[in-house]
């Protein structure tokens, strides 16, 4: 055998041997990356605080890569506390609402969305016409969240916060008026309590507007009943035409001195 034969035959063997080598140290290495794997998943299932260790602090490495990637905070769980609902979700006769409101008072067809489905299963309850609710809402507040009459009332209902603050108590405490269903369902509570006391639809809203011992509401109620009969028919697949929506303060007290009393023991029981 020639000099240079026995070169190339040696090559091939080192060749092959790094090759085998190769081999047995990548297959050595999947076999134990396989069995660390099925020891984790073992110690894990066993151990199921040492996951939640490891979900927590995987989570907050994610959210911190995510403020240094994109520069704000994550919070996965904002969706939850958003007052909105998809207006195609809803029922025909609700959806038609939504839209309705919407195009009137110029405000998001979803948040809208949520507080007609809530007038709607809320009037279930209370034996209230959702609609009725609805137009309260559109005349108190044009469906802003955040309004403040002169004389303290707040919110979608415009709830007198510091007369009802008992009726928040089980939402947490009086800033839950800003919450638009809390104030929804406070504000619901306080008017059927006005329709009761009063034995009608517009007697209740006289009190509910605090104008239940003065001649003159403002025309507060036959407002609130306008827009209820044009709900109505919107409920009912009729096209109602659209107009400049009217929001009404809630008045204030003829009598400075001894209304907010009256106001205080009228819903004191």
């Amino acid at each position: 055998m020639t000099a240079s034969r026995k070169f190339t035959q040696g090559l091939r063997t080192f060749a092959s041997d790094i090759a085998q080598g190769f081999f047995e140290i990548t297959h050595n290495g999947f076999a134990l990356v396989g069995l660390a794997v099925i020891f984790a998943v073992i110690t894990l299932t066993a151990r199921p605080e040492l996951r939640q260790i490891g979900e927590i602090k995987l989570i907050t490495w994610l959210q911190t890569r995510q403020v240094a990637v994109t520069g704000m905070e994550t919070e996965i769980d904002a969706i939850d506390r958003a007052t909105a609902t998809n207006p195609q979700e809803l029922p025909k006769q609700q959806a038609a609402v939504a839209y309705w409101l919407s195009k009137k008072y110029r405000v998001a067809p979803e948040p809208v969305s949520a507080l007609v489905a809530e007038a709607y299963e809320i009037g279930i309850r209370t034996k209230l016409d959702p609609t009725l609710i609805l137009a309260v809402m559109a005349v108190e507040s044009g469906f802003n969240p955040f309004a403040q009459s002169p004389v303290g009332a707040q919110g979608l209902m415009q709830v007198m916060t510091k007369i009802h603050s008992d009726k928040y108590e089980n939402f947490g405490g009086k800033l839950a008026a800003f919450d638009p269903l809390t104030n929804l369902r406070v504000g619901v509570k306080v008017l059927q309590e006005c329709i009761q006391r009063a034995g009608s639809t517009e007697g209740g809203l006289r009190f509910y507007v605090g104008a239940a011992n003065i001649e003159d509401d403002g025309g507060y109620a036959g407002k609130v009943m306008a827009e209820h009969s044009r709900l109505k028919m919107v409920a009912s697949g009729r096209a109602v035409p659209l107009t400049a929506p009217q929001t009404i303060p809630v008045l204030a007290p003829a009598k400075p001195d001894d209304s907010a009393d009256k106001v205080a023991a009228l819903f004191s029981s």
